[in-house]
């Protein structure tokens, strides 16, 4: 084989294995991928907190964990930079439905940013449940940046025996 030839297959060995690590991580992360939209337009920002918010990456990962037992379905989600109280949750129809609002937290006014990685505004974030729910039951907690949703299963009316008194 010619080192050209050498090269041309060593070359679309690396491609192949380039691609099938994409789709491998757009299989596995792509519901995780959220958009963050900015809470208002670019022309309206008025504070620096603003501006850092409006320079900022429009997507971030928001990636889920969903567990099945026999009693709940347990929706664990990393959202680390955010307060307990920025989350909004309901169940509508088959999904869990998560919407929030990141803000900038700043620890200094001074200096400038040199990179920006962190999605900031407000997101919505839909996860599919397995089976029914019961939603006036479900509790939340957020800790370590984790927000941990329990739902209790719904219990679907089954067929019971019904005793025949004797009189």
């Amino acid at each position: 084989m010619s080192t050209l030839n050498q090269l041309r297959h060593g070359l679309e060995r690396a491609w192949d294995s380039l691609a099938e690590g994409w789709r491998q991580l757009l299989d596995h992360a792509s519901d995780a991928l959220t958009r963050f939209t900015p809470v208002r337009h670019a022309q309206e920002l008025e504070t620096a907190d603003e501006l850092i918010a409006g320079r900022a990456s429009r997507w971030g990962l928001l990636a889920a964990q969903v567990q099945e037992t026999d009693d709940a379905v347990v929706v664990r989600l990393e959202a680390p930079g955010l307060e307990p109280e920025a989350f909004d949750i309901s169940v509508v129809d088959d999904y869990l439905v998560v919407q929030g609002e990141k803000r900038v937290q700043r620890e200094s006014r001074e200096g400038r940013y040199t990179l920006m990685e962190c999605a900031y505004g407000r997101f919505e974030r839909a996860i599919p449940l397995p089976v029914p729910v019961d939603e006036d039951a479900a509790r939340a907690s957020y800790r370590h940046g984790v927000l941990r949703i329990e739902l209790p299963r719904l219990r679907a009316p089954g067929a019971r025996r019904i005793q025949v008194d004797v009189d």
